[in-house]
């Protein structure tokens, strides 16, 4: 993994270095670029010594440092950009960070940042009121927009003498976040999530008590681990990476997702679709009475549908929320609705399930089911990917 690492003005420069080397540890290899600022703060020639290579720095004069040569000229900023796998910024601070967000281009780190398509990762480090800041925190949402990985800094004392957030992450962390599995890259997947409301007048509806939050946490998973993501949501929510649809009605999602099943690779369907709708919708607010029968109708089976008109190796994961006989619904559904898989999970608790942060289920294949347990519904999420991964080594798809 080719690695540029990149380095700004600020205290924690120093601690790049130990970046450096801990990149190096895991396999990767680092070249180090410089801000001016950041060369106030520790030489070009540390970095040359710890990666062996040049570090970049003016965007108009020759690299320096390189250990056991003296370099030459060429138009870097091209170069590096279509060479690198990855470009780390670290610290990352406000001001690169503005420069991002905008697409300035006045040095030669901020010029890459604009000419490479490699994954970037930032990892700001600034003081804590800087850090609150809105400008800052809208450039960071407009960067987590375009797909960049923000790893965010710590609390605690920091070099201007306040205490709060604003402390580069830890080394580890930031290496881990690099290192992530990057296994779904190629795969196009398709989520839902929440519960759909189905209108009774302008002011009620029918509805249930799903948060959105699996459907949130595997499509947070699956724009880490590399994939390309619709969202279609009846939660309000968005997820940074994701290209999102938002809906109330089944209906609604229904014409949202049959209109991006063929672009989909895979669909789990994570959402709580309302089974029923009332037949005849009022047009003003209903008054009170005594009492009141409401006509339903069925809802069309979303799944039924995309398994039917799925494209050929479309992978389809269903979820079922059950209350009793959780596996036996589960094993039902999967063989009834011809899914490739279904998450059984038990929402009769009230420490899993609807409107919680853990999940826990049975994945149920064709002659096989897999525990999930019990745990945050990201780490559920990432249970689930796994085998999406592994049905993706069985179709003969495989990243390098």
């Amino acid at each position: 993994m080719r690695i540029l690492l990149g380095v700004c003005g600020g205290v924690a420069a120093y601690k790049a270095a130990e970046l450096t080397r801990e990149l190096q540890r895991r396999g990767a290899e680092v070249q180090v670029v410089m801000t001016a600022g950041a060369e106030r703060f520790v030489t070009p020639l540390t970095f040359a010594a710890l990666s062996g290579r040049q570090v970049l720095g003016s965007i108009w004069e020759p690299s320096v440092g390189e250990v056991g040569a003296a370099g030459e000229f060429d138009i870097e900023h091209i170069r590096v950009a279509q060479e690198i796998d990855a470009l780390v910024i670290a610290p990352a601070t406000a001001n690169t960070i503005a420069k991002m967000a905008h697409g300035l281009a006045d040095d030669l780190l901020s010029t890459i940042c604009l000419a490479t398509t490699a994954p970037v990762w930032i990892a700001p480090a600034m003081n804590v009121n800087m850090w609150r800041h809105a400008a800052t925190q809208e450039n960071l949402a407009t960067l987590r927009g375009r797909g960049m990985r923000v790893v965010e800094p710590g609390a605690g004392y920091l070099a201007c003498g306040m205490v709060g957030e604003g402390r580069l992450a830890e080394v580890g962390e930031i290496a881990d976040a690099v290192f992530a599995r990057r296994d779904l890259v190629g795969e196009t997947f398709l989520i839902t999530a929440g519960g759909t409301r189905e209108p009774i007048d302008p002011v009620r509806f029918l509805g249930n008590r799903s948060s959105g939050k699996m459907g949130t946490a595997l499509a947070e998973a699956a724009v880490s681990r590399g994939a390309k993501v619709f969202l279609v949501t009846a939660a309000g929510v968005s997820v940074a990476g994701c290209e999102t649809v938002r809906v109330n009605t089944a209906a609604e999602m229904r014409s949202a997702v049959l209109g991006l099943l063929p672009k989909a690779t895979v669909v789990v369907m994570a959402a709580a679709v309302s089974d029923y709708r009332v037949a005849e919708v009022a047009g003003q607010k209903l008054k009170k009475r005594d009492g009141m029968t409401l006509e339903l109708v069925r809802n069309e089976d979303i799944l039924q549908q995309v398994v039917a008109e799925r494209k050929a190796g479309t992978v389809v994961i269903g979820f079922a929320a059950e209350t009793e006989r959780v596996l036996e619904e589960g094993r039902r559904k999967l063989r009834e609705k011809g899914v490739d898989a279904i998450v059984a999970n038990d929402v009769s608790g009230g420490d899993r399930g609807f409107e919680v942060d853990r999940n826990g289920g049975v994945l149920l294949m064709r002659g096989e089911e897999v525990e999930l347990g019990v745990s945050s519904k990201r780490e559920m999420a990432e249970r689930v990917l796994d085998w999406v991964g592994r049905m993706r080594v069985e179709r003969g798809v495989v990243v390098g």
